[in-house]
């Protein structure tokens, strides 16, 4: 070690004011940045946690109450000190922090003023807040205790026997120069308000089961669970242990959404609002989410496996290891384990696969087996690959037996439709774009699909077929393989 009495010296205190724009460039959300303080609060033992605001245009005030344990005037500056605990320090194994900056980052991100009240038990309810106005203006790392209608806030925390109490009051990223009667900001307001609702049913959820309350503006929070726990037809694969026991994987295959009530289905889509966005791999560090329907790098999204969750359990000394971020939003599996949660994950998706066509081939098996119609072709022509359409297929067979004088009209436009197809660029953006491929008709009205099941069904009985037939050709049809669970509401 330097012996730092034989050489010069000199102070390198950052600047107050540039670093703490510095942390406001993090990159939280509002989501993200609630989630944050929440975790303070149930590392300080809260049973209850409430979310208020007061919409005031640019003056919105936005509260986090919690009755954990509360800090006394000591305890709370070093709580409000940045970088207040060494990373590598030792946690508890209930603990949800690590770098001693979620409070103020947290906060930073969203509001130039915030203010924290705290009540520990035997002490009376006290308060420092961080200003960046003050700050700047000090160039010094000053706290200040002083916030508008202190009174409130302090018969607000008064209310508990212990808590503790994080107030935003200057929102400059949400609400900077808006007034209070502009309904149309106030409306984008309450909005993220349900983002913020649905993001932390999710990230909380099995803290919330075990009996954590959340309430915003005194409604309770419902949790949402990603892997469906309870509903019928949901399989369950084996946990996986590594790390000497202490990372857990488990995956889970959701039900067919045919043997889902549309209430069901809707659940499933999640914050999301997106099947297909909540597959993938779920991470959480003492049961706390920290990455929901993400892939890990390890595959791309694809509508068939959207069935597939898979949960991986961390403990909270694993953090540099998974390169765990201080918004606590990224984790990457080290390349120790990569070919572990590999071999897991695609048995996982291919189980997911299987049920995913499950319906359809049972359907298909109980009916009757039949040739299967496919819209596109592949086929050589001077030793090189070409797509054509199928022209056995039933819809373009029917198109063509009732087009007469056009019918040639429409081979030309088919043929010109084959010869044109960009297969390069679909190549390449496959290869290098993260956006997943849909599957046929997703996202879009269905009703066409159900229209065209009905017709070809009323063509096929008409043409000799037995119902049970009729039904087995449809889903031996693309892209009616893709719906089989609306082949129950076709009727002659």
């Amino acid at each position: 070690m330097i012996d730092n009495g034989e050489f010069p010296t000199a102070s390198a205190e950052p600047e107050a004011s540039s670093m703490i724009e510095t942390f406001r460039a993090i990159g939280y959300s509002i989501e993200t940045a609630i989630a944050d303080i929440i975790d303070n609060s149930i590392s300080a033992g809260a049973n209850n946690i409430w979310i208020d605001y007061d919409w005031k245009g640019s003056n919105t005030i936005l509260s986090i109450l919690d009755d954990g344990y509360g800090m006394n005037n000591e305890q709370l500056v070093q709580a409000m000190r940045p970088g207040s605990r060494n990373p590598l320090e030792e946690r508890s194994n209930n603990d949800l922090g690590r770098y001693g900056l979620g409070l103020k980052t947290a906060s930073f991100s969203q509001s130039r003023k915030f203010t924290v009240f705290s009540k520990s038990k035997n002490y009376k309810p006290v308060f420092w807040s961080w200003d960046l106005d003050y700050v700047k203006q000090t160039h010094a790392w000053k706290l200040i205790g002083y916030i508008p209608n202190q009174e409130k806030w302090i018969q607000k925390i008064e209310t508990l026997e212990t808590g503790t109490c994080v107030v935003w009051w200057d929102l400059d990223r949400l609400t900077k120069d808006i007034s209070e009667d502009n309904e149309e900001a106030k409306s984008k307001f309450l909005g993220v308000m349900d983002s913020v609702k649905s993001h932390l049913s999710m990230v909380f959820h099995r803290y919330m089961d075990d009996g954590l309350k959340i309430y915003l503006r005194d409604r309770k929070m419902k949790s949402w669970d990603p892997f469906m726990i309870g509903v019928d037809g949901l399989q369950t694969k084996p946990e996986t242990r590594l790390e000497g026991g202490s990372i857990k994987i488990k995956g889970f295959v959701l039900p067919h959404r045919s043997k889902l009530s549309a209430e069901q289905y809707n659940y499933g889509k999640g914050p999301k609002d997106s099947w297909t966005a909540q597959q993938g791999f779920y991470v959480y560090r003492n049961r706390r989410l920290l990455v929901a329907g993400d892939w890990l790098g390890f595959f791309k999204r694809e509508g068939h496996y959207d069935l597939c969750r898979i949960q991986i359990d961390l403990p909270n000394n694993l953090d540099n290891d998974w390169q765990i971020d201080i918004k606590k939003s990224i984790a990457r599996p080290p390349s120790i384990y990569r070919e572990q949660i590999l071999a897991l994950a695609k048995e996982v998706r291919n189980q997911a696969v299987e049920v995913y066509r499950h319906k359809g081939k049972v359907l298909k098996r109980k009916l009757a087996p039949d040739e299967y119609f496919p819209f596109w072709e592949e086929r050589v022509r001077h030793g090189k690959r070409f797509y054509k359409i199928n022209r056995k297929h039933p819809i373009l067979n029917e198109l063509l037996s009732k087009a007469g004088s056009l019918k040639t009209d429409i081979e030309k436009v088919i043929q010109f439709i084959e010869e044109t197809i960009p297969v390069p660029l679909i190549t390449l953006q496959e290869s290098e774009n993260e956006k997943p491929h849909g599957q046929p008709f997703e996202g879009v009205d269905h009703n066409s699909i159900k229209e065209t099941m009905q017709m070809l069904f009323t063509r096929f009985i008409s043409s000799g077929l037995t119902i049970e037939k009729a039904k087995a050709r449809i889903l031996n049809t693309e892209p009616f393989n893709f719906y089989p669970e609306y082949i129950d509401f076709v009727a002659e």
